[in-house]
């Protein structure tokens, strides 16, 4: 094996910085802070910390704070994304990753503040645009959640709806 060949083979990594350019998704919904031992379509690790300062433990639950099993799921998709746009080439390109099934979906464990959630993803098909995936979420070893979704990957201009800049007023 070349030098080449031996570093093209090296599991791919991708701090916060790098998924910005994958994905629209900005805090507070970004729900992933790092990709690691990707492999273009077929698989990524997805990292998230998570952290008490996050706008949904407010009120869910105050006295007993525990992430949403949806966000547990968005964060799944999100890692999902984020390898799609990276195995296309079109990090930077205005792309959406919109969900269209989700399916299996299982809750396992709650999560709590202070966990760090690992959010392996494989890609189980594709035809043109759609994507289908299986993730699962796991704190340490612990199985917390899992599904199988699908999502299509269309240019932003293709999206519907006007795109809404940071000075318009909601």
């Amino acid at each position: 094996m070349d030098k080449n060949t031996k570093l093209s083979s090296l599991p791919l990594e991708f701090d916060v910085e790098h998924i910005k350019k994958l994905l629209p998704h900005r805090a507070p919904f970004l729900m992933i802070d790092r990709l690691t031992v990707v492999t273009p379509g077929e698989s990524a690790i997805g990292w998230k910390a998570v952290t008490i300062t996050e706008p949904h433990f407010a009120g869910h639950f105050p006295q007993y704070a525990v992430m949403p099993g949806v966000l547990i799921v968005e964060a799944m998709a999100q890692t999902a994304g984020a390898l799609v746009v990276h195995s296309l080439g079109l990090a930077g390109k205005q792309r959406m990753v919109y969900f269209m099934t989700i399916d299996k979906a299982r809750f396992r464990r709650p999560v709590h503040p202070g966990a760090l959630l690992r959010l392996p993803v494989q890609v189980l098909r594709h035809r043109g645009p759609v994507w289908r995936f299986g993730g699962k979420a796991y704190v340490g070893d612990e199985l917390c959640a899992e599904a199988e979704y699908s999502a299509m990957l269309t240019d932003t201009t293709l999206a519907g709806g006007r795109p809404v800049s940071s000075g318009d007023a909601g």
